[in-house]
């Protein structure tokens, strides 16, 4: 099935009206609430322009247009999509999840999900307990972020796991979320926290924002590398282009390493949405670094450890999962530009 248009032509009386009302008056078989994740889902333009706040205020004569994609499965089905395993037994499978998967079924994403592939790979057994689009899923990355994931087989260890990602290890337990981020500079001490306030951004639903009230976010940070230009001498005072660091997350948040990172001016290495006004700090790389980033085509960000009591059994299990191919290529042709870290 494909998709179908409708297009509107705003009257004089609906001037000044918010986007989904005057859709909802016009499109009578869609719910407002559905009417609403089409428009943040980037499923509307007005006048030519994709609006994605529903509360945006149209004028009059105004043309808009809605795409409606076709019906989604009542329930996810099962993909014979490859999964990278790096661990499985009954109660819990960890994989090694690749740019461009994503995880849960979802607005633009009805198929071809993580969930799909787990569905074929584990059958009946999945856990129901996240929601029938989420089955055993208790932490997620985003679409293109690389790295270790761990999913939950059946209820009882679905429990177990959503408990610990909700402490994070506070409790003084063994746990741990690592990430590995390439970012633009980096910064001069060589370890430090972030702890600033996450939430939905005020205009832009799609994106998140550090904000004053909204949820605890905590990200620690270490300077593992840092790279210079090509024609800047390599040591410890030199200024960075580039730089690698280790992050670990107290808390977990949407979006929290990039949104933390670009907080303090080191956004994440291709990061399209919450760096882009870094893209000409490329002309300051040497030409193979460039073509890596031109071939890199997503943000520089792999989890790389994950560290967790066994749900059933409390054994401690520690994955590692080192860069992908992609992200090694961009790795090996920075560390001709590497300098001496600034201390430990």
């Amino acid at each position: 099935m494909t998709s179908t248009q409708k297009s509107i032509l705003v009257a004089d009386h609906e001037a000044g009206g918010r986007l989904d009302r005057v859709l909802a008056a016009h499109v009578g078989e869609l719910s407002r609430t559905r009417l609403k994740g089409l428009i943040e889902a980037g499923s509307a333009t007005v006048d030519g322009s994709t609006i994605r706040d529903p509360a945006h205020r149209v004028n009059s004569g105004a043309t808009i247009l809605l795409d409606i994609p076709p019906p989604a499965p009542a329930k996810p089905t099962a993909e014979p999509i490859p999964l990278a395993v790096v661990y499985e037994d009954a109660d819990i499978i960890v994989i090694d999840k690749p740019m461009g998967l994503v995880v849960h079924p979802a607005a633009g994403n009805w198929t071809g999900t993580l969930v799909n592939a787990l569905i074929a790979h584990c059958g009946d057994s999945l856990s129901g307990i996240g929601g029938e689009r989420r089955p055993g899923i208790v932490h997620r990355l985003d679409k293109d972020t690389t790295g270790l994931m761990v999913v939950a087989k059946n209820d009882r260890a679905h429990r177990a796991l959503a408990a610990q990602f909700a402490g994070h290890g506070r409790g003084g337990e063994p746990f741990e979320r690592g990430y590995l981020a390439f970012v633009w500079g980096a910064p001069e001490r060589p370890r430090g926290s972030i702890d600033r306030p996450i939430g939905r951004h005020p205009r832009a639903r799609d994106r998140m924002a550090v904000r004053e009230g909204a949820r605890e976010a905590i990200t620690h940070w270490e300077v593992r590398e840092r790279f210079s230009g090509p024609d800047a001498p390599r040591d410890r005072g030199s200024q960075a282009v580039a730089g690698l660091l280790a992050c670990r997350l107290e808390t977990g948040r949407t979006h929290q390493i990039r949104v933390h990172l670009a907080s303090i001016g080191h956004p994440v290495i291709g990061d399209s949405v919450y760096g882009p006004g870094f893209r000409t700090k490329a002309a300051l790389l040497p030409v193979p670094a460039r073509v890596a980033l031109t071939d890199l085509a997503r943000q520089a960000l792999h989890a790389h450890v994950l560290t967790i009591a066994h749900p059933i059994t409390g054994e401690i299990l520690h994955f590692r999962s080192e860069l992908p191919a992609d992200l090694s290529r961009l790795h090996n042709v920075l560390a001709a530009m590497r300098v001496e870290p600034s201390g430990t």
